[in-house]
């Protein structure tokens, strides 16, 4: 996919691809496996290098269904 505002800092490319990882937090969560860490990822497609943006998390909704999927 490509994007008019993106270019990759290593090779310049405009060619991309977004995604989503989620991970665990410290403490209590992470004995709970719960996933409330959340990040967008924005990598090129040409050379691989990945920018990695802290999201908000979705709300406590969001929260408590990713209880019940893991």
């Amino acid at each position: 996919m490509s994007y008019k505002s993106y270019a990759c800092t290593k090779c310049s490319s405009t060619e991309c691809e977004t995604g989503e990882i989620r991970t665990t937090g410290a403490g209590l969560s992470r004995f709970l496996n719960l996933q409330n860490q959340k990040y967008s990822t924005i990598s090129c497609s040409k050379c691989g290098y990945t920018d990695i943006y802290k999201r908000d998390s979705g709300g406590r909704l969001m929260d408590v269904l990713d209880i019940f999927s893991n």
